[in-house]
């Protein structure tokens, strides 16, 4: 059974900083690829960064050079270190195992999230 817990959100001014957690269980992690995903309110889940096995990493355009992921296998765990947060930023932020999803090859099942606010 697969477990996606998400943690390190929180409220912060523009500019600053925030590091999210996904701890995960149930999965052989070190084989999977790796993904955050954030949906704010009103709008669609979207992809934000991934992190394959090798540690290739890859990011959407918009935090590209603000955000970096990263994976600690001996702890089944994947961050996103964030910096020169923007109001735009603010979302529920997700993990999962990285796109493409299809019928056959879905998500797990989406943990709680982790909220993050970026306001002055």
């Amino acid at each position: 059974q697969v477990q996606l817990v998400e943690s390190g959100g929180g409220l912060v001014q523009p500019g600053g900083s925030l590091r999210l957690s996904c701890a995960t269980s149930g999965i052989m992690f070190r084989i999977y690829a790796m993904g955050w995903y954030r949906q704010a309110p009103g709008k669609q889940r979207e992809w934000v960064a991934s992190i394959t096995s090798g540690e290739s990493t890859n990011y959407l355009e918009s935090v590209k050079g603000r955000f970096t992921i990263s994976r600690d296998n001996a702890k089944t765990t994947v961050y996103l270190q964030m910096n020169s947060l923007k109001p735009e930023d603010t979302a529920v932020y997700y993990c999962n195992r990285d796109r493409p999803f299809s019928l056959t090859s879905p998500p797990w099942t989406w943990g709680q999230g982790t909220q993050v606010t970026v306001s002055s």
